[in-house]
């Protein structure tokens, strides 16, 4: 709410489809007013009035329709993948339909029916079938095979991958960027975030960030030497993007904190509970969800808890506000429609660690 006339502090009164709503006590002239109440897919009429000089004023009438609930029905298919040994993916990343990336550990028989004991670090999906894969690259004079944790991509041809360190590719050629010895020996990178190849973050263990920014790496200080788990961010109205980052170690005590990066600086947002932070997806600055000891709903600079599970909750990840997904242990997996939470897999043979979401196709993977 935006005021030029009225003098302060001074009272204003909303109405909402012509009844009175709230009252409000105004000390600036721009206010962001939150009604957290309203309904799915209805129409709402708003109006404020004042009064100045013993007159009534009264704002033009705004006009706002709530987002729909999006459906709980899905179709899922279960994909396993290794040969031998113990499997694992950590990460995923949709392109689209016919173009999905996972990055971990997977174990395969050579050529000989023998257990090859290099692991394969991705799986690829072309739309038709899955494909295990071998991401090589060179590092320090060898060709090696690294075990890969995170991935990220803008397109078919524009993707990253971690393993400790960055690697960029177009799909088929791959470069690794050895940053410890370019910009910091302590570097251990594991998940990405960014808006462009061009301006992408990443981040890992020991509180360790990295950021290339227009051809050139800088390391950015975290204030932390715990795990940074997670990273996802947002391009606000400004166009300033803002990245978040849940830190906190299950093995190792030390902080558990929310960051949020801008440009090169860090900050840290207030969080209230005693709880593993793992993971952390937002659709814009004024809500925030953060899963890991539980899962963590921020909205108007408050934190709540959503009660539907008392297992570790590893990955979250969204469309919108009316389309998120969590993963965990115990192969737990659950949907928010915008009205209710609804539980939609509980495989106790399973533990997911990587989730991926793009208009209505949804992966998530693990270990089984």
């Amino acid at each position: 709410m935006k005021t030029t006339e009225l003098p302060f502090p001074t009272s204003v009164t909303l109405t909402q489809n012509n009844q009175a709503r709230m009252t409000i006590n105004l000390n600036t002239a721009d206010t962001l007013l939150y009604i957290d109440s309203l309904l799915p897919n209805q129409s709402y009429k708003f109006t404020a009035t004042a009064t100045k000089n013993n007159q009534q004023l009264t704002t033009n009438e705004v006009l706002a329709t709530t987002l729909d609930t999006t459906s709980h029905n899905f179709t899922w298919q279960t994909f396993t993948f290794g040969q031998h040994s113990s499997s694992v993916l950590y990460d995923v990343a949709i392109i689209n339909e016919n173009n999905i990336w996972a990055v971990g550990e997977i174990y395969m028989n050579d050529s000989l029916g023998q257990p090859d004991p290099i692991a394969y670090n991705a799986v690829h999906w072309d739309g038709s079938e899955w494909k295990v894969k071998k991401i090589d690259v060179h590092f320090r004079g060898s060709l090696i095979t690294p075990p890969l944790e995170g991935v990220f991509a803008f397109s078919s041809t524009d993707i990253w991958f971690v393993g400790s360190l960055p690697i960029h590719g177009d799909g088929t050629n791959w470069v690794m960027y050895d940053l410890r010895t370019t910009v910091d020996p302590n570097l251990s990178l594991s998940k990405a975030w960014g808006t462009s190849s061009s301006n992408i973050y990443f981040v890992g263990r020991n509180g360790s960030i990295a950021h290339y920014q227009n051809g050139i790496w800088k390391k950015i200080e975290s204030g932390t030497t715990s795990i940074i788990n997670d990273i996802w961010g947002i391009v606000t109205e400004n166009n300033e993007a803002i990245a978040y980052c849940p830190v906190s170690s299950f093995w190792i005590p030390g902080d558990k904190k929310l960051l949020s990066i801008k440009g090169n600086s860090v900050d840290s947002i207030p969080w209230t509970f005693n709880r593993l932070l793992y993971s952390v997806w937002t659709p814009s600055e004024r809500v925030i969800y953060i899963c890991g000891g539980g899962i963590f709903e921020r909205r108007n600079n408050q934190w709540k808890e959503i009660n539907i599970t008392s297992v570790a909750v590893n990955r979250v990840r969204g469309n919108y506000l009316n389309d998120i997904f969590v993963a965990g242990d115990f192969g737990f997996v659950a949907h928010f429609n915008g009205l209710t939470w609804k539980i939609e897999e509980y495989d106790f043979n399973s533990g997911f660690g990587g989730l991926s979401v793009m208009e209505n196709l949804t992966a998530v993977v693990g270990q089984r």
